[in-house]
């Protein structure tokens, strides 16, 4: 049985995912077909035996839909450099944007990179690397093998030398603020230098304050060459506030140091240099902060990147030999010694050992591996050496997918973002309207008090942070997303991670899932003329050729019991029901009660049995031969230690909890209440869990279905949210929206809890950038003066507190790595 996930475009609405539906189930040999409308999505389970892929898209096409190749998209990450604001994320999604062939683009402030979505046909990359360029951008190398340490490289630099401009600026503007301030403060005498006392030597004292912030000026460059030439470009950012609030300030300071070198000594009291230079030192010191806290929100990723060891030793011609881990080839025998790391991910195929697989599955007990067993790359190996075979290398290797699936999340956008986006746009052009009105306004109200007016009009400017409005949403994702992969829960976007806060119904596949997955015979039950050797051994040999867990533990239960295996001549599985097999001649039927009934056979005296065993939470399965009743072979499934403390914690939550299973109504009643689940949807076949999860929906309930990842995928891609559980290399990363790595059930309360954490966070920062912004550019623009001959808010104070705007919904968005994850009673 094969399966596939194809796009298919051109679907309107629910009636043409029903229509490609009927159309594909028609086709013989496809056992399952299930579209998802809201992604684009059919996956189709089929046996290509009987039918070829190429006859499933044939058949879409033909009912008038498009399916389109998986090649047919490309999707990019493109670092960018010198985005200062949201307003600059703003501009460059607006430029990339209107290239043809852009699907989709999201550009994230908080990690300065843009996701690109686009077809390879219609547009280059160099295209799109151009239009970041054009909108004044820089676009950064991408996919290199070393980008990942060229990035990390990069953003020290840029710490560094913010850290270094405020130093020097510091160093100047410190001296300019006190001579400046100093002379205007009566109720103490501060100590002042001889020589330039602003009433006594008024010149020498404003050419002095000139002379010290040229230095700033100078060292704030960048604010005046990106500021103007967004401004010119029609496309003002942050920095344009700053360029033109500081420039309005030194042009003014300018023209009455011109002033009093002509005589009018009365312009001293009209000079700015110390506004624009502790404005300018001030917000360097915000960036500083701003750039080491950013830093800090994708610590994640960077303990995940450095966890890679850099070489590798591989067995050549009988000699070992180390190499750096890019030279690894697929196939090549490598070695690992105690308490070193194993460089990609392959199968043993000498040696034994445990090897510490927490990096990857959260998981802190060693696991103990054989040969044959899989190991991964940056697992540790805690004891014994082995060799084995280099399978996955590169970007194809478990931690590398992690990485990617992490990357992807803290650069995807939540639906709570869109509203500080749209803001974002049109910000920056509303507050320098604002300023302007204000300051004319002010001018004119004042009699022409020009430096009153001047005050209004650079502080709206300067106190404006559109910084706080973009970094109140990427950075908490960041954390949130980052703290979930640390504690082996990935999540696999923004939309992921807002959605489940919302969940109300968590649903639970049984097998694998709540249970172990690793049932055994626990039960051989026969009628008169037939021995349980006899009854295991036929059952067994039938159902060897079975995939289902059920049937792989009658063979196991067989092996153990020392019995041999039959040929099997015909086999024949039946879905939801059993297996049929030919087994010396005689018909073999092994399944449930509906393919009893279905065969006509009779379940007289045996009715009573299966029921008590059921009511025991075993899995009573039924056995004919040739028509007749033979026996029944029970097999249980041990329910996971956790599953009874995750489903405590979710009711605590006020979850509703709900198991979906194919077993009858009995059996899945046994296993609920040793759980405490609320509700029970039994013998549901495989390809009808969708439809169970579609109808908790229509009763106006968000779903969150929780199951293995694979023969779940329709249900996982159906619910709200879809939680795949399991080892994390083998689950259905197409269909989840979150993805747990170990197989604890715990993990799913954790994941939720995870959820109403980080946007509780967004909605603080959310609250906090626009609550900012509301209050500080009116009472910037004079408004508590107007109604109450209030105080003016003065320019530094303005840069001060833009500045810690952005810091703070920093530092909020950081309180999430305390996270710390839901514990219940093992």
């Amino acid at each position: 049985m094969a399966s596939e996930m194809l796009n298919i475009r051109g679907m309107t609405c629910a009636a043409c995912a029903q229509r490609i539906e009927k159309t594909v189930r028609k086709l013989s040999g496809v056992n399952l077909a299930n579209v998802n409308l809201a992604s684009e999505k059919l996956f189709v389970e089929y046996d290509s035996d009987q039918v070829e892929l190429s006859a499933v898209k044939a058949a879409v096409t033909k009912i008038g839909y498009e399916v389109a190749e998986k090649s047919e998209n490309a999707k990019v990450t493109i670092p960018i450099g010198g985005m200062t604001c949201a307003a600059c994320a703003r501009r460059v999604e607006k430029a990339i944007g209107k290239l043809e062939g852009i699907e989709e683009t999201s550009v994230n402030f908080a990690t300065e990179k843009a996701t690109v979505t686009y077809d390879p046909q219609t547009v280059r990359l160099s295209v799109i690397r151009g239009a970041i360029e054009k909108a004044g951008y820089e676009a950064l190398e991408v996919d290199k093998a070393d980008a990942v340490d060229e990035d990390r490289a990069r953003k020290q630099k840029e710490i560094k030398t913010l850290w270094t401009k405020f130093i020097v600026s510091a160093i100047f503007s410190i001296p300019l603020f006190y001579i400046a301030m100093a002379p205007m403060i009566t109720f103490v005498r501060l100590p002042f230098p001889a020589g330039i006392e602003p009433m006594r030597y008024p010149l020498i004292y404003a050419l002095l304050e000139l002379f010290l912030v040229i230095p700033v000026l100078a060292v704030g460059y960048r604010f005046y060459t990106v500021g103007f030439k967004a401004l010119i470009q029609r496309s003002p950012n942050m920095d344009s506030l700053i360029a033109i609030g500081t420039s309005a300030a030194v042009i003014y300071s300018v023209y009455n140091t011109f002033q009093i070198a002509s005589g009018h000594f009365m312009a001293v009291d009209a000079l700015y240099y110390e506004s624009a230079g502790v404005i300018i030192t001030l917000i360097l010191l915000g960036k500083s902060l701003e750039a080491v806290s950013k830093g800090r929100t994708s610590e994640a990723i960077k303990k995940l990147m450095g966890l890679t060891p850099k070489t590798a030793i591989i067995f050549v011609d009988g000699v070992e030999k180390e190499i750096p881990i890019d030279e690894v080839e697929l196939g090549d025998v490598i070695i690992v010694k105690p308490g070193e790391k194993i460089p990609v991910d392959g199968t043993v195929i000498s040696g034994n050992t445990s090897i510490d697989e927490s990096m990857l599955t959260g998981e802190s007990m060693p696991v103990d591996k054989k040969e044959g067993d899989p190991v991964y790359a940056a697992s540790i190996n805690t004891t014994g050496a082995f060799r084995f075979k280099a399978e996955k290398i590169g970007s194809e290797t478990a931690l590398a997918q992690i990485i990617k699936l992490v990357e992807d999340a803290q650069g995807s956008k939540a639906p709570i973002a869109q509203m500080a986006d749209i803001v974002s746009g049109y910000f920056v052009p509303v507050v320098c309207a604002i300023a302007l009105v204000s300051g004319v306004a002010w001018y004119f109200g004042t009699g022409g008090d020009l430096k009153f007016a001047l005050t209004i009009f650079i502080s709206v400017l300067v106190i404006a942070c559109p910084c706080a409005l973009g970094l109140a949403t990427p950075t908490a994702i960041m954390v949130g997303t980052g703290k979930g992969a640390e504690n082996g829960i990935l999540i696999k976007g923004g939309e992921a991670l807002e959605t489940a806060h919302k969940i109300t119904t968590i649903v639970f596949d049984k097998t694998g899932t709540i249970t172990e997955g690793k049932p055994t015979v626990t039960d051989v039950l026969t009628i008169e003329g037939i021995s349980k050797d006899m009854l295991l051994q036929l059952t067994a040999s039938a159902e060897k050729n079975s995939e289902h867990p059920l049937g792989q533990a009658i063979v196991l239960g067989a092996k153990a019991a020392g019995l041999e295996l039959f040929a099997t001549e015909q086999f024949e599985a039946l879905t939801g029901r059993g297996i049929q097999a030919n087994i010396k001649g005689e018909d073999i039927l092994a399944g449930n009660r509906k393919l009893m009934d279905e065969s006509g056979i009779s379940l007289a005296g045996m009715e009573e049995v299966s029921d008590r065993l059921a009511e025991e939470g075993k899995t009573p399965m039924y056995v004919a031969i040739n028509g007749t009743l033979a026996g029944i072979v029970a097999v249980a499934d041990v329910v996971k230690e956790s599953s009874r403390a995750a489903i405590e914690s979710l009711h605590k939550m006020g979850m509703e909890v709900a198991m979906i299973t194919g077993d009858n109504a009995k059996t899945a009643a046994a296993i609920a209440k040793q759980v405490g689940i609320d509700r029970v949807l039994s013998e549901v076949l495989p390809k009808d869990k969708s439809n169970e999860v579609k109808k908790l929906q229509s009763e106006g309930k968000k779903v969150a279905m929780v199951g293995d990842g694979i023969n779940d995928a329709p249900a996982l891609a159906q619910a709200d949210i879809g939680i795949a559980i399991g080892s994390g290399t083998d689950v259905a990363m197409e269909s989840a929206d979150i993805v747990l790595m170990r197989s604890d059930l715990m993990d799913v309360p954790t994941a939720i809890h995870l959820s109403k954490q980080t946007i509780r966070n967004i909605k603080q920062n959310l609250f906090w950038a626009f609550g900012y912004n509301v209050i500080g550019i009116p009472i910037a623009a004079g408004l508590l003066h107007l109604l109450f001959n209030g105080p003016l808010l003065n320019p530094i104070f303005a840069a001060a507190a833009m500045s810690l705007s952005s810091v703070s919904v920093l530092t909020n968005a950081l309180r999430l790595k305390r996270f710390k994850p839901v514990t219940g009673k093992r």
